[in-house]
């Protein structure tokens, strides 16, 4: 079912996943609640052994519109929004936010992401690689690994995503409905393509909006190579998978065109 009118979003849901974020939680969500005070924030805590999950439980106690959600132990990025998703479904909300919980995703741009979604979008991307999006105080390799890896997700999947990595998102709930979530095994980075890939495979409007990333200045990173690989790995199998499908179509005289009609920029 593809989207054809604007719909407005009463009830939305900010998700911001952490593990040992003891020292940036407090600051991101206060500017969660002032960017969008309309908003509910959902803290999805994989039992931080630094008092991150104590803290959120003490913000919560003080402001009825954020809630903790404590998980066993850290599982990656992709299983923590996935329970985000779940807990926003079965509480009735319109929308769910994807947002880091170190400052890198500037909540000041949140209500550009909300605004693309009012006017129809079934999926926002806060995305650093579109014009007017940008990229502040990131080492030269940093750069270099995220450009390439998007590049080798868009030739490969044959996408025209230019942040299919990003993971400053707005989700439409009746979006991530269509999307069999309940499906994903993706771990790290690569859930953002996966998520990505599973919209424009069901034609659901994509909406890249440019954003200002900015390097975390608490904290550490959650990056590693076992990310990286699992990124590389799957993309490369999605992309097989997609060609030998697309050979198959074209045989049984199947062939589609102009598939990824729905991706969109907002400048």
């Amino acid at each position: 079912m593809k989207s054809s009118v604007p719909r407005s979003l009463e009830r939305i849901c900010v998700c911001v996943p952490t593990y040992n974020e003891v020292g940036n939680l407090e600051m991101i969500v206060e500017r969660i609640r002032a960017a969008v005070p309309q908003a509910d924030v959902l803290v999805l805590d994989d039992n931080s052994p630094d008092g991150t999950g104590a803290l959120a439980d003490r913000l919560a106690a003080t402001d009825p519109q954020v809630r903790v959600l404590h998980r066993a132990g850290k599982e990656g990025l992709g299983p923590a929004y996935l329970a985000g998703f779940r807990w926003a479904g079965e509480r009735g909300y319109d929308a769910v936010v994807e947002i880091d919980a170190d400052g890198s995703h500037q909540p000041e741009q949140l209500p550009s992401l909300l605004a693309a979604a009012e006017a129809g979008a079934d999926v926002v991307i806060g995305s650093r690689w579109v014009p007017g999006g940008s990229v502040h105080n990131w080492p030269v390799h940093r750069r270099v690994l995220s450009v390439g890896a998007n590049t080798y997700a868009r030739i490969a999947l044959g996408i025209p995503v230019h942040d299919a990595t990003a993971g400053y998102r707005v989700y439409r709930l009746s979006a991530l409905q269509q999307m069999d979530t309940d499906q994903v095994a993706s771990q790290g980075y690569c859930f953002q393509v996966d998520l990505t890939l599973r919209a424009l495979e069901r034609g659901l409007r994509v909406v890249e909006v440019p954003v200002a990333f900015v390097e975390r200045e608490v904290g550490t990173s959650k990056m590693d190579d076992a990310i990286v690989r699992e990124a590389a790995v799957r993309v490369g199998v999605w992309a097989l998978e997609r060609r030998s499908r697309q050979l198959r179509e074209r045989l049984g005289g199947l062939g589609r065109s102009g598939r990824w009609h729905h991706l969109e920029e907002t400048p």
